[in-house]
């Protein structure tokens, strides 16, 4: 349930509603917008009268969700959620105007790689750094990452070119050490439904960019942010990467779709990764043209200075000048749906 209070609604009026609703059982959840206070009320209990809380001083309107994600819905914060990565002086916003680019390579390899990575991106107009230090494989004999190495790799090389720092967390255990050095924590296709590590992230002070499993419905991606905002973090970022369908040509099938069906069902920010999502170094320019034009507020794209050599995802990563072209094609795009690149 949602309860919209009227504009100008008092404090302890809007107190006054909370109590009864914690009375009734609910648990709940604020959101103080330009205009309105908004509360979500979470729980249980469904055999309430609307009309309890209709009544009572300071109500606007009172909305039953049907769908199981309550917070995450578009109903909680119909403004849209921005948001906010980063250090303040250097925060990066993700939902407003701008579309947000993030790029890097699959993996940390080594110190020069990743300078070497971090100084093309920036120069680029890149806002974020990705990198992984924790590589979950499909098999145990690939390259697994560096561990805590990479991470400080990823954060030095960020800082020498003004970058913020996305990587990926795998295990709960992990958070104290990633948060020591990552802006923006990431949580992997093969991780979306882990609900351990989704309980932490509701617990800690950092936004979090939750990927779309290989098989999950968008209704599952958004239970899975219900799962990290029921713990009290909604800095979340949803993207989609590509779901497994009967199609071999490319590695996954990017659901463009899903960006607009989002931004309907959700106020969350979506990005989009083309490169999982067709692990094909020639279509993903075509791929992130397209997310763009439907409505993405970012892209996570992997970019190496030598794909060939890479010792991860090779084949889906662009090489610097395959960067440099992508970004100008994309400043000419953003415009044309109202959104803007730097």
């Amino acid at each position: 349930m949602v309860v919209v209070m009227q504009e100008g609604a008092s404090e302890p009026q809007v107190q006054a509603v909370i109590d009864r609703l914690v009375g009734m059982g609910f648990d709940i959840h604020r959101s103080t917008g330009v205009r309105h206070t908004v509360l979500g009320a979470v729980g249980a209990k469904i055999d309430f009268d609307v009309r309890d809380i209709e009544v009572l001083k300071g109500v606007a309107e009172v909305l039953r969700i049907s769908a199981p994600y309550k917070l995450a819905s578009r109903a909680f914060r119909p403004q849209g959620t921005i948001v906010k990565v980063g250090p303040p002086g250097r925060e990066v916003e993700i939902g407003g105007q701008e579309v947000i680019m993030m790029a890097g390579p699959c993996s940390v390899e080594s110190l020069d790689q990743i300078q070497r990575s971090a100084e093309i991106v920036a120069s680029c107009g890149a806002r974020l750094l990705r990198g992984g230090a924790f590589k979950p494989r499909t098999s145990p004999y690939s390259f697994q990452g560096l561990g805590e190495e990479g991470l400080r790799y990823l954060r030095e090389a960020a800082d020498r070119c003004g970058l913020l720092v996305v990587s990926e967390v795998m295990d709960s255990g992990d958070l104290a050490m990633m948060l020591r050095y990552v802006d923006l924590l990431q949580v992997g296709a093969r991780n979306m439904q882990n609900y351990n590590l989704l309980r932490g992230l509701g617990k800690v002070d950092k936004p979090v960019l939750l990927k779309r499993g290989t098989a999950a419905t968008i209704e599952e991606l958004l239970l899975s942010a219900e799962y990290i905002m029921a713990g009290g973090n909604y800095q979340i970022v949803l993207c989609e990467r590509g779901i497994r369908t009967f199609e071999s040509y490319t590695r996954n099938t990017l659901d463009i779709s899903a960006i607009p069906v989002v931004k309907k069902l959700s106020h969350l920010p979506i990005i989009a990764d083309p490169s999982h999502g067709t692990g094909r170094r020639d279509k993903v320019a075509p791929m992130a043209r397209a997310a763009v034009a439907a409505g993405a507020d970012g892209l996570l794209i992997e970019v190496h200075p030598s794909p060939d050599t890479a010792l991860s995802d090779g084949a889906q990563s662009l090489a610097p000048d395959q960067f440099t072209a992508l970004m100008k094609e994309l400043r000419m795009i953003a415009p044309a749906v109202g959104r803007t690149l730097p």
